[in-house]
C-alpha cells in the first residue's frame, strides 16, 4: 500500500519535519525489500524498513538528520556481526529530509495515488536541495525533471520494474496494488478479516446489505452499503477475489451463483462446512451451472491445519489462503512480467 504517501502530507501539512527512510538497494538477503520506507519524526516512526538493529541504527541517523541541515544522505549497511543480524547482506539506505509544506510533487502523487494511476516517484541523489518529481505514463509533475531520466522512469512502469537505484538516481513506483477483494459480509469473521487485510497491500470493497453494519473507515477499503449485494458481483474485476460470508445462507448462495458463472475471477470462497458445500452444489446444478463453473468453488475457506473457530483464528486462516492463492497466480505470470510488492 501506498498509505506513507497521505501519512507524509498530513505531517506536512501540519508544520512536521519528516525524515523518509527508504530501501535503496538490496545485496543478498535481507529483512525488507527495496522500496521498503517509515517516516521518522521527533515524536514517532510510522511503517518499517525490517525492524531489528538496522531499523534501530536508521531510525537514530534520522533523527540526527531531523536536528540536522542535511536534505539528502545514502549510507550502506552490511546485515552482519558488527550489525547484529545475521542476513549476511547488504542495504542501502536513503535518509530524505522534507519540511516547509506539501510540494508540488506531493500533491500530485496523492493525487494520481487517489486516482490509481501508476506512477514513479525519480529522486537526482546529486542534487541533494533539489526536490523529486513525479512521472506518469504521459505527465510530469514537479521541478528539475530531465529526459533521459523521464523516458528510463516510463520504461520501468511499463515493465512494472521496482523500486532501485539507477545512475544516480532513485527511481520509486507508486502503484496500486493488484489483488482485489470483494469481501460480502461484515459479521464476526468479515470485520475479524477486514482488521488483517487492512495491514496487506491489497484493494477492498466491503459489501453488506445491513444499515450501520460497515462502521470501520480504513484507507484500503470501501465500504458498500446495499440491499441487493449479489449486484456486487458484476463489479469485481478480472482476476478479483470473492469472499462469501454474509449473514443469511440465501444471500450467501445468490453471490456464489453469480460469481461462479463469471469464469474470470481469480478466487471464489465460501465460509462453511463441507456439509454446506455439498447442499450448494447440489443446489448450484439443480440451477443450471456445469461441473467445471462449481469446481471453481472454494468451501470450506482457509489454509488447512488451522482448527480454531474463533473469529480471528478463521480471518488468520482466510488471509493465508488468499496470499497463498495470489501468489500462485503471479508465479504463473509470463517470463520478464513481476508483479510490484508495494509498500506498508
Amino acid at each position: 500500500m501506498n498509505v506513507w504517501v497521505e501519512q507524509l502530507a498530513d505531517l506536512l501539512a501540519g508544520g512536521e519535519r519528516v525524515v523518509a527512510v527508504t530501501v535503496a538497494g538490496v545485496r543478498g538477503s535481507a529483512p525488507r525489500e527495496v522500496g521498503a520506507r517509515m517516516l521518522v519524526t521527533e515524536a514517532e516512526t510510522i511503517g518499517t524498513i525490517g525492524g531489528g538493529q538496522l531499523e534501530h541504527q536508521c531510525t537514530r541517523l534520522a533523527v540526527e538528520a531531523l536536528r540536522g541541515e542535511s536534505r539528502l544522505r545514502l549510507e550502506r549497511f552490511p546485515l552482519g556481526a558488527s550489525m547484529g543480524q545475521c542476513c549476511g547482506g547488504v542495504v542501502e539506505i536513503l535518509f530524505e529530509t522534507f519540511d516547509g509544506g506539501i510540494p508540488t510533487w506531493l500533491k500530485a502523487l496523492s493525487a494520481l495515488d487517489g486516482q490509481r494511476k501508476p506512477a514513479m516517484l525519480v529522486r537526482d541523489l546529486k542534487l541533494p536541495h533539489a526536490d523529486p518529481w513525479v512521472v506518469t505514463a504521459d505527465d510530469v509533475f514537479g521541478e528539475g525533471a530531465d529526459a533521459s531520466r523521464t523516458a528510463r522512469a516510463r520504461t520501468r512502469l511499463k515493465s512494472r520494474g521496482p523500486a532501485g537505484v539507477v545512475d544516480e538516481a532513485l527511481f520509486f513506483p507508486v502503484v496500486g496494488s493488484d489483488l482485489e477483494i470483494t469481501l460480502f459480509g461484515a459479521g464476526h469473521v468479515g470485520s475479524a478479516l477486514i482488521a488483517i487485510l487492512a495491514g496487506i497491500d491489497c484493494y477492498v470493497r466491503w459489501v453488506d446489505s445491513r444499515p450501520g453494519f460497515l462502521r470501520q473507515q480504513i484507507n484500503n477499503v470501501r465500504n458498500v452499503e446495499t440491499t441487493e449485494p449479489a449486484f456486487e458481483v458484476a463489479a469485481i474485476p478480472a482476476d478479483g477475489f470473492c469472499l462469501i460470508m454474509t449473514h443469511s445462507h440465501a444471500m450467501d448462495f445468490d453471490i456464489v451463483k453469480r460469481a461462479l458463472r463469471r469464469s474470470d475471477l481469480g478466487y471464489v470462497g465460501l465460509i462453511g462446512s463441507e456439509s454446506k458445500r455439498r447442499r450448494f452444489v447440489k443446489r448450484l446444478g439443480a440451477e443450471g451451472l456445469t461441473a467445471a463453473e462449481i469446481a471453481r468453488l472454494t468451501c470450506p475457506i482457509g489454509v488447512k491445519g488451522i482448527s480454531g473457530k474463533k473469529p480471528a483464528e478463521i480471518a488468520v486462516a482466510v488471509a493465508a489462503e488468499i496470499l497463498r492463492v495470489h501468489e500462485a497466480a503471479a508465479a504463473d505470470l509470463p517470463a520478464g512480467v513481476t508483479r510490484l510488492k508495494q509498500l506498508t
